[in-house]
């Protein structure tokens, strides 16, 4: 218990280092979280800052969700030998989950984080980079027909236990109970996006979108 406490809480405190922050503070002290949506994360800063600030945040988001699950279920802390009863598996799965979460409500910066998808894309490349493809391809489509950023994270997470269970389990129902659980955790931290699409004011990424109408 020792072992799997203390690797989530890392987990937790990695992902905590909120890109967007970090990068705001390294440029003059800019907190995105009082631009355009208030939220720290990579579409505000894309919005609010431009691209080259933007891919630095998500870099750094991505990067804290790969690296706990990658690097800690097999890592001997000191003073904390591996402990032979705990599954690696389900702790690769606490770790990535930890991140998300710590992205979402970081104790560095007043629990005020981003929504969790960039975090969320790092941590699925550290525990089954394969699941990559299926996600992206649907977010690319859902963007590039309708042109909305949380739309399309939302349809491309509750795609992947779908896309598992297509695809078959073949004894990975401890992914599929993670992806579960981030799927419904992702459509909870863009809950303002789905009131904003049921009142008809989401923001669009009109440059985005493959079907846009074009001005006469």
């Amino acid at each position: 218990m020792l072992e799997l406490g203390l690797k989530v809480l890392i987990s937790y405190l990695v992902g905590s280092l909120t890109g967007a922050l970090i990068v705001g503070k390294l440029a003059g002290g800019i907190d995105i979280r009082k631009q355009g949506s208030g939220n720290a994360g990579g579409t505000n800063a894309l919005r609010t800052q431009g691209k080259w600030f933007a891919l630095r945040v998500i870099l750094i988001d991505i990067g804290k969700g790969v690296l706990p699950p990658l690097l800690l279920p097999t890592l001997a802390l000191p003073g904390v030998p591996l402990d032979p009863e705990l599954s690696r598996t389900w702790l690769m799965l606490a770790c990535a989950s930890a991140s998300v979460v710590g992205h979402c409500y970081p104790v560095w910066f007043g629990f005020a984080g981003g929504k969790g998808a960039a975090t969320a894309v790092g941590a699925l490349l550290g525990i089954a980079p394969a699941l990559a493809v299926p996600g992206v391809l649907v977010w690319v489509f859902v963007l590039v027909t309708t042109g909305y950023v949380g739309l399309a994270t939302m349809l491309a997470a509750v795609a992947l236990p779908l896309w598992l269970l297509v695809s078959g389990l073949d004894g990975r129902i401890p992914l599929l109970v993670f992806l579960t659980g981030l799927a419904l955790f992702i459509v909870f931290t863009h809950r303002a996006n789905i009131r904003r699409l049921r009142a008809g004011n989401e923001n669009r990424i009109e440059k985005a979108m493959l079907l846009r109408r074009r001005p006469r």
